[in-house]
């Protein structure tokens, strides 16, 4: 009795006898002669042994970014001083994704921004260097206040240049390091909710609160911080959910993860220490409860490369960690960074075992730039920046108010404005894995803005990526234009045409629609 089924043997017979054949003949043409007959006899060749064989890989890396000491850390508005200490170490962690047609690389950066001309000569050298091309690399800051912001011009200091440089650098050798350490991956995902650490901080307040700005005019209907008795609601909603995505080797060895959450920053830093906040904590944290944990219930398996997790900051420009509507608790200085960091990062190893993972998921990326309006001030906002700086000049013993309200920082952010150019060029971008989607903004993005992606999006999970691929600013829709506020102040800090907004959302929801459409 024959073994094989009869089609198998008629197809080894057919071979067999083009195979004198193949001798005379071009052999690119002899091979579409049996594939084409393996699709009659079998209907799909190899089809088993494609849906076995997974392309993807994946490799993760990070460097150390952390400043010299001496320079100046945060910076448009507020001011943290120069670097006096380190509390713990600034890093770049990157991850690089290829599923055998398309690579893509995810840089996530403890800095409190990073302005577009740093993170394009870090593309450029990624570029020379790995050949992979900038509209496949997302690089983003975390938005860390006790890092170095890196806006060129911001400061005359020589140190702050000498880290934009080398910033570029470490986050181009981050995707070298990952793309060297690609291994063979799977990929899936959780998500949840952690609503403690989200609180809006815009809020309508009664009537005769204080609600005076650095220009000295009235108006605004919202205030950023308040807190007691005058507080009636929060301006807007706040996004609650947390994302990790997990990448391993197909073997189950953790390569990476990538978490997204959106609030502001922690902070309760000491002046001067340099500091990733809780982005950094719960990194560590993860690849300790994680990576370690896996190491030790394997103790033959490589430690290199190690294991290397990310938090992302999601859509957290009106978000903070703290609630304004109770009394506030006093915590020691690094005090609730920890706590917050903790708490996530138990969440994560809790939900760790249960996520699913795909060998075979396409991965993809599309870009666009935007030209959006500056909104530059007046003749009469730069008159009365000039007026000012004669005013304090003349008077060096009056007071200085606090740092958001001074009006001497609003006058030099009025003239810095001035020279900006009428239209400013933002990029946008939007990633696939599989059903997961991924947008970036570069701008301090309202959680609103956030919320909408989500309900929209064509996919099954998204999240956004704040501060990526630029430093423009505070992103508040059109009405919280209209109700004023910090974020709404004409600034370095917040610069955009106030249909920005709605500009970028909407670019953010064509991309993902074209990553939809072309699955």
């Amino acid at each position: 009795m024959l073994s094989a089924p009869l089609s198998e043997l008629a197809a080894a017979g057919a071979i067999l006898i083009i195979i004198p054949f193949m001798r005379s003949q071009n052999q690119d043409s002899v091979g579409v002669f049996i594939a084409a007959l393996l699709v009659i006899l079998f209907g799909s060749p190899l089809h088993s042994v494609a849906a076995e064989t997974s392309s993807l890989k994946a490799g993760a890396a990070m460097s150390d970014i952390t400043p010299h000491m001496g320079t100046l850390l945060d910076g448009a508005i507020t001011s943290n001083g120069p670097a006096l200490h380190v509390h713990d170490n600034l890093h770049a962690r990157g991850l690089v994704v290829d599923d055998g047609a398309t690579r893509i690389a995810i840089v996530v950066c403890d800095s409190t921004m990073i302005d577009r001309t740093v993170m394009d000569r870090a593309k450029e050298m990624i570029k020379e260097r790995c050949g992979l091309p900038s509209n496949r690399v997302l690089v983003s800051a975390t938005h860390t206040h006790a890092s170095p912001r890196t806006l060129p011009g911001l400061t005359d200091s020589s140190l702050n240049a000498e880290y934009e440089r080398f910033l570029s650098r470490r986050i181009a050798d981050t995707v070298e390091q990952a793309i060297a350490n690609l291994a063979p991956a799977q990929v899936g995902w959780t998500r949840f909710q952690k609503p403690e650490y989200v609180h809006n901080r815009r809020w309508f307040l009664k009537a005769g609160s204080d609600m005076g700005n650095p220009f000295g005019e009235v108006g605004d209907q919202v205030k950023m911080n308040a807190s007691g008795d005058r507080l009636i609601n929060a301006a807007g909603p706040v996004d609650p959910e947390v994302f990790a995505l997990s990448i391993q080797t197909d073997s189950g060895r953790p390569i990476a993860l990538l978490a997204n959450y959106g609030t502001h920053y922690v902070g309760g830093y000491q002046r001067g220490h340099v500091s990733a906040d809780y982005f950094g904590l719960f990194s560590e944290k993860v690849e300790t409860l994680i990576g370690e944990a896996w190491m030790k219930r394997n103790p033959d398996a490589p430690d290199f490369p190690p294991f290397v997790a990310m938090m992302t900051n999601g859509t957290s420009g009106d978000v903070r960690a703290t609630d304004l509507s109770v009394p506030k608790k006093a915590y020691q200085p690094w005090e609730l960074m920890e706590e917050v960091a903790e708490s996530l990062a138990r969440d994560v190893e809790e939900l760790y075992p249960s996520v699913e993972y795909a060998k075979n998921l396409r991965v993809n990326m599309v870009e666009r730039e935007l030209k959006l309006g500056v909104r530059k001030p007046s003749l009469e906002r730069v008159q009365w920046a000039r007026e000012v700086f004669a005013k304090y000049e003349n008077n060096p013993e009056l007071p200085r108010p606090r740092h958001t309200l001074n009006p001497l920082v609003y006058a030099r952010e009025a003239l810095a404005l001035n020279e900006f150019p009428d239209k400013k060029g933002v990029i946008v971008q939007a990633i696939c894995l599989g059903d997961l989607a991924i947008v970036s903004s570069p701008c301090e993005t309202f959680a609103e803005t956030g919320l909408a992606i989500k309900r929209e999006s064509p996919f099954e999970s998204t999240f956004t990526i704040e501060l990526a691929n630029g430093a423009d600013g505070y992103l508040p829709t059109r009405e919280h234009h209209k109700y004023g506020g910090y974020e709404t102040w004409e600034a370095r800090s917040s610069f955009l045409e106030v249909n920005a907004e709605s500009e970028i959302r909407g670019t953010q929801l064509e991309l993902l629609r074209e990553l939809r459409e072309s699955k």
